[in-house]
C-alpha cells in the first residue's frame, strides 16, 4: 500500500470550535463489524498532516477478524484544514479542543488514541482534562520530557533554505535530512514519506503546513530551560498505555521512557530499530504490535 493510494477512506470537513474548517480521514471499514470496539483516532505531528497514517489505517480498518474504524486528523494549518488567520492559536490549548471538536461531531465518547511526535503532546493535555475520552493511548515517539538537541533539529530542518524543485528532489532532501536517523528504510519508503510531507502542484513539491508554524520554532527559545509534562502525564496512569521510541531519536531520550515506564509500571514500551524521529508506524511489525496492544487493553 502507498500513500498516494487515495482510497479506503471518507474525507469529512468538520468545523472547530472557532468555525474554522478541519479536513478529518474516516477509515469505516465494514461499519458492523468496527462498531463493535471504539474507534482509533491518530493524530501528526508539529507540520504533519494525515497522510501519515494512510498505510497503517487501512491495515487496521480492513483487518480481517478486528478492524477498527480509523479516523485521521489534519490539525488546523496542516494539509487540508484551513489556515488561521489568527497565528497564535497554534498551541496546543486550541489544538486539543479541535480533537474534542471532531469528537463531539462525530458522536465519539471515546476512542483509542495514537498521537505523533505534537499529537502525543495534545495526548498529555487530554489526560489532563479528559482522561474520560481517552481509551488507550500510544505515543509515537514523545513523552513529557523533550530533548533540547531534538528540537534543534526540528526547527533548523524547518527554516532550511532548500526547497524541492520536483519529486525526486524532495526524496532526495528527506534522505539527507533524516538518512542517518532512518537506516532502514527503503527507496519507495522515502518516496512514500515524501508523498505524505509534501503537497504538489503541477508536479512540484511544497510545504503542506502554514508556514507561521516553522516561524513559530524558529523564535523558540532552546536556551532556556524546557517546562515537562509529568504533571500531565499522570493522567495516563489508569488508562492502557503503549510508547514506541525510534532507536535513533534525538526526541525521545531512552532515560525518559525508562522514568516514563518507572511511572506507569503497566506501559509497554517498544523500540523500533534504525528509525528515528518519528517512526514511521505501518512498517515491519510496528502494525502488529500495535494490534495486539489494542486487542488486549
Amino acid at each position: 500500500m502507498r500513500s498516494d493510494d487515495e482510497s479506503g477512506f471518507l474525507a469529512r470537513t468538520i468545523p472547530a470550535q472557532d468555525g474554522l474548517k478541519l479536513y478529518v480521514r474516516d477509515y469505516t471499514g465494514d461499519e458492523t463489524a468496527t462498531r463493535a470496539r471504539p474507534p482509533v483516532i491518530c493524530l501528526p505531528g508539529l507540520t504533519r498532516n494525515s497522510r501519515d497514517f494512510h498505510q497503517l489505517a487501512l491495515l487496521l480498518a480492513q483487518h480481517p477478524t478486528s478492524p477498527y474504524r480509523v479516523i485521521t486528523l489534519d490539525a488546523r494549518g496542516r494539509g487540508l484544514s484551513e489556515r488561521d488567520a489568527e497565528k497564535s492559536h497554534y498551541n496546543l490549548a486550541v489544538e486539543t479542543q479541535d480533537v474534542l471538536a471532531v469528537c463531539a461531531a462525530l458522536d465519539i465518547p471515546q476512542a483509542n488514541f495514537i498521537g505523533t511526535s505534537r499529537g502525543g503532546l495534545v495526548l498529555h493535555v487530554l489526560a489532563a482534562s479528559r482522561p474520560d475520552i481517552l481509551k488507550t493511548v500510544i505515543l509515537n515517539d514523545i513523552g513529557p520530557v523533550l530533548e533540547k538537541i531534538g528540537l534543534t533539529d526540528i526547527r533548523d530542518y524547518l527554516n532550511r533554505d532548500r526547497k524541492a524543485a520536483d519529486r525526486d528532489d524532495a526524496v532526495d532532501i528527506l534522505r539527507e535530512n533524516h538518512g542517518s536517523a532512518f537506516t532502514a528504510l527503503s527507496h519507495e519508503d522515502w518516496e512514500d514519506m515524501a508523498r505524505a510531507i509534501y503537497a504538489f502542484e503541477d508536479g512540484k513539491p511544497i510545504a503542506d503546513y502554514d508556514p507561521a508554524i516553522a516561524v513559530q520554532m524558529q523564535a523558540l527559545d532552546l536556551e532556556a530551560p524546557l517546562p515537562d509534562l509529568w504533571a500531565q502525564f499522570e493522567g495516563f496512569k489508569d488508562i492502557p498505555l503503549m510508547v514506541i521510541r525510534g532507536e535513533n531519536s534525538k526526541l525521545l531520550a531512552a532515560a525518559t521512557t525508562d522514568e516514563m515506564a518507572r511511572r506507569h509500571p503497566g506501559a509497554t514500551i517498544k523500540v523500533i530499530a534504525e528509525q528515528g524521529h518519528a517512526p514511521i508506524l505501518h512498517l515491519g511489525d510496528i502494525p502488529d504490535a500495535i494490534r495486539s496492544f489494542l486487542s488486549g487493553s
